[in-house]
Formats: structure tokens, sequence, C-alpha cells
């Protein structure tokens, strides 16, 4: 089941009961007028009453789960917390398809001095690009966000003139982009997480759901006790308690892409066997976290395998047909806000990923700029929602929580103040429902 709303979220959250969702999963603006866009600098996702709307239709001990941007997270995780809610965790997403926004300071020093051309240097092989321009379109990038450069744009490429240009060549002003930070937050429970939980069915985190990895680890107890029944408190076998079998890996606050850029930056490494292990008190066992005095359960730890440790953590890849799935004839003016899509016919059959995904200038139905992929939307809302549980997104953009609601079994509440998007979301929605039956 899914409720789409078209209009302002804090009008439609005062019309929705308290406690009536069981998680908020969302993806609000950045506040930093990305690609020109009204809607990314309004201020919204830094708004109190807007996270206190968030608060009240939450049910007690729901989880929250909002994206943000590396220079923007700390303002919206502020208003967050003055909300109300307890800040829990920030889970990274990390991807290898940003593209360094970085402004050229010598060639700015040339320029702001009115400093002749300098010696040619080279020349660009196509409509204006430079060498590097091309390569970075040939992976994927499209550095041009104001239109394509003109066919009879300079196609030399010059030195630096100045002196003073030349003094900062290699400076610039910003980083690629590689991570957007995901708040992990929660409203405040009522008495114990138990006592939640049992009345409200919020609270918890679905660990084993989420669980990273398909190796499975099998092991009998009664063989550690055995074998290592003297190892551990005073000196007596450690009670049997039969066999252990666990699938994955505990989901970490780290998720990648799985693209090549990210994995190169993890080592090889090879996980120890499987042993048993007690978390009791002394020095060889205090560890970083202090003294585990008086916890004597035994915990069987190592799953024996090898690879990269990328391997520890989940991978959400971006799928080339997740966003245009559902948007048959949405390109080519079958809809009423067709007209509004960007026109890219220069760069047809060019990736050209934004916010860690990927989209074609070629058929370009869905033209939202910052649209998550389906699989790591999948693994958020499991990981916050329970059972046949509602989930709200007061900015739900092209639909991406909504599609993945349908097809992890969650009711979905959308919200949406732009027409052109609702109508997209809505195609999406309604086709990973019917994928699902």
């Amino acid at each position: 089941m899914n409720t789409i709303y078209t209009g302002d979220c804090i009008d439609v959250m005062k019309g929705m009961p308290d406690d009536s969702v069981d998680s908020i999963v969302t993806d609000p603006p950045y506040e930093l007028g990305f690609m020109g866009k009204s809607w990314d600098s309004t201020g919204i996702a830094n708004s109190v009453e807007m996270w206190s709307e968030a608060l009240r239709v939450l049910k007690p001990g729901g989880h929250l789960l909002a994206f943000s941007g590396s220079r923007t997270y700390h303002r919206m995780a502020c208003a967050i917390e003055d909300a109300g809610f307890e800040i829990r965790d920030q889970i990274m997403w990390v991807y290898g398809s940003g593209f360094p926004k970085s402004h050229n300071i010598s060639k700015g020093i040339d320029k702001t001095l009115n400093a002749p051309n300098g010696e040619v240097i080279g020349q660009s092989t196509g409509q204006g690009y430079s060498s590097q321009q091309e390569k970075n379109l040939a992976e994927g990038f499209r550095p041009y966000t104001k239109g394509l450069p003109s066919e009879h744009a300079d196609k030399n490429i010059y030195a630096l003139s100045s002196p003073e240009a030349q003094q900062w060549e290699g400076w610039g002003t910003a980083l690629k982009p590689a991570h957007e930070p995901i708040v992990l937050a929660r409203k405040p429970l009522i008495g114990t997480v138990a006592n939640n939980v049992l009345a409200h069915g919020t609270g918890g985190i679905n660990i084993d759901g989420c669980r990273v990895g398909s190796e499975e680890r099998k092991n009998n107890i009664n063989d550690f006790t055995n074998q290592h029944g003297n190892q551990f408190g005073n000196g007596q076998p450690i009670a049997k308690i039969g066999e252990s079998k666990v699938t994955g890996r505990f989901p970490a606050n780290f998720i990648h892409d799985g693209s090549d850029e990210v994995l190169e930056l993890f080592p090889q490494t090879k996980s120890s066997e499987p042993r048993l292990t007690t978390k009791q008190g002394g020095s060889k066992n205090r560890l970083a976290y202090g003294d585990f005095s008086g916890q004597t359960e035994p915990t069987v730890i190592g799953f024996g395998d090898s690879g990269s440790t990328a391997r520890f953590f989940y991978c959400a890849k971006t799928s080339k047909k997740d966003r245009n799935e559902g948007l048959d004839g949405f390109a080519d003016g079958a809809t009423p806000y067709a007209t509004h899509r960007p026109n890219f016919e220069n760069t047809k059959g060019v990736e050209t990923p934004y916010a860690g995904t990927g989209r074609s200038g070629k058929n370009l139905a869905n033209f939202h700029p910052t649209v998550k992929p389906t699989d790591l939307m999948r693994y958020l809302v499991r990981l916050v929602t329970p059972p046949n549980g509602i989930v709200l997104d007061p900015f739900m953009g092209s639909g991406s929580t909504g599609k993945a609601c349908m097809y992890e079994g969650f009711s979905f509440i959308g919200i949406d103040m732009t027409p052109e998007y609702v109508e997209i979301a809505r195609a999406r929605i309604e086709f990973a429902e019917g994928d699902t039956k």
C-alpha cells in the first residue's frame, strides 16, 4: 500500500495522526543550491519545525534515517536533535562516481589580471573539450552544468601566462565528493526498549535482516567447550550451548557502492578461523571499551574467509536500469511534465553520475538529479522498519524510498512539492508494486 501527496511536507504532516508511522527514511535537500535547483536552498532540511512534525507522527522508539551533504550535515543533525530526536549514529554512503567541482585558482588569477593567453601547449579533440575533459566524459563524468560548449569554442589549450598564476598552478578549492553522511536518529522510548517494542513494535534495528554477506558460519559450541573449557573463568568447563549458525557479518555504519575506485581502498585480508571467546574481566579481555567483568556468555567469532576487507561492509550497487524502470514514454513527451526534462542530446550514451548514481542523456525519463540506488534504500528501510511497518518519506523526490518499500513489503507514505517529480515517483513505485506480484 502506498499514499503519495503533492505539497509542502510540513502542511501534509500536520494532517497526519500522532504516532502513526514506524520509520522515516528520506533524502532531504542538502541546502547547497545543487545544479541551481531552488528546492535545494530553502533551509527546510535545517528546520526544527519540520523535524518536530516528523517526530510527532513517528511512533515512540521509531527510527529516522536522513541523508545530507558533507558540508551541511551538521546543520541538519542539530535541527533533528533540537526537535527532540536522539542521535544514535551516522552511516556513511561511500561511492566512486563523484566529480570534483573545484575552481582552478591559477586560471582564475590569469583571468582576474586580464593576462594574455600563454603559448599553445595542446589542442582539444572535441567541441571545445580539453583532452582531460574528454577523458572525464568517457569515464562517465559530466563537468558542465550550464550547457555544453559550442562548436565554435576555442580548441587551443594554453599555458598559464602570468607569474602570479604560475605560482598557484595545481591549487583548487574543493575535494572530490565520495561520501554522503546519513543521520540515524530515534524518537525517545517509552520505558525500556523491551517495553517499547512490545507496545509499539519500534525501538530496535533489524540486525539479522541486514547482515553483510552470505557466508554461513556453522559451529558446534560443544566442541569448543570440550577443547577450551579450562581457558575461561574459574577453570570449569563452560556450559554446553549447542550449535551456532550465523549468516553474514554484523552490519556496520559504513556502506559502499562496490565501484573499482572504492574497492581499491581496501586491503586484502584473511579472517581468523571460528573460535570461542568470552567477555570476562581482566586485563587481557578489557579491550578498548572498558571492563566486561561479569559477562560470561561465550561468543563464536571469525569466519575463516579471505578477500578484500570491503566484504565486511554492505555493498549497494547501482543498476543502470533502476532509474527509469516504469517510465516508458516519459522522455518522449507522453506526460504533462516531459517538457521539464533537461536537454542532454549532445551527450547521448554518456553516463553522467550525480550523487552516487548514474543517468544517461539518451532517453532521460527520470531527470531528478539525486536519485539513490534502490538496493541502498531497500537495505535502509529494512534496517529500521518492523515487519509490515509504514515508512514515511517527507522528501520523496523521484520515489526511490517508495520503490524500495514495495520490494520489502512495507507500506509507504511519500510527500513532495514538485509535481513533475511526484509523477515520476508514482510511476516508479507502481512499477515496483506490480513487479512484486
